[in-house]
């Protein structure tokens, strides 16, 4: 081994943290804004990142990497689950498959309408959900799985959103 490579070896590994560790801090941004933006829509404080409900994401996030299922961790949190085939599925797609049943939401009556399904949004847009960590993962598979987890959970029956 030559001197240069001897020493380019750990400028190597650092640089590729940074870039691994870049891609991570953009995709952490795409869930919180996404998920701010939904819940500035309807007057709800915004979430903040949290790294110990962003790593209980990723723990069960790589646990559903060879099945790729969309079956909920039953962990303290409140949970969000979605995944995609394509590998343009990202954090922002996720989240807006989440906020597109909005229009399904009927705040008076506090009920999905029309036999749709709206927990994912009124999950999304919280009150009591302070706190957001988010994994996104591809399975063996190919698809791709993405949970985001709430601390406070939400969907308590009887309550409203906001």
């Amino acid at each position: 081994m030559n001197a240069f490579t001897a020493t380019s070896l750990p400028i190597v590994a650092i640089s590729i943290l940074l870039i691994a560790s870049s891609v991570q801090s953009i995709e952490q941004q795409d869930f919180i804004n996404t998920h701010n933006a939904a819940r500035s829509q309807v007057g709800v404080p915004n979430l903040v990142w949290d790294a110990a409900v962003a790593s209980y994401a990723l723990n069960y996030a790589n646990a559903r990497k060879s099945d790729c299922n969309l079956v909920h961790s039953t962990g303290p949190y409140g949970e969000n689950l979605a995944k995609g085939s394509s590998s343009t599925f990202s954090a922002i797609s996720a989240v807006n498959l989440w906020v597109a049943e909005k229009p399904y939401y009927n705040y008076t009556t506090n009920s999905c309408t029309g036999g749709q399904q709206c927990l994912h949004y009124t999950q999304v847009v919280w009150r009591e959900s302070v706190k957001l960590g988010c994994a996104r993962v591809q399975c063996t598979n190919g698809w791709w799985f993405v949970t985001c987890n709430y601390d406070t959970p939400g969907n308590y029956i009887g309550e409203y959103p906001y």
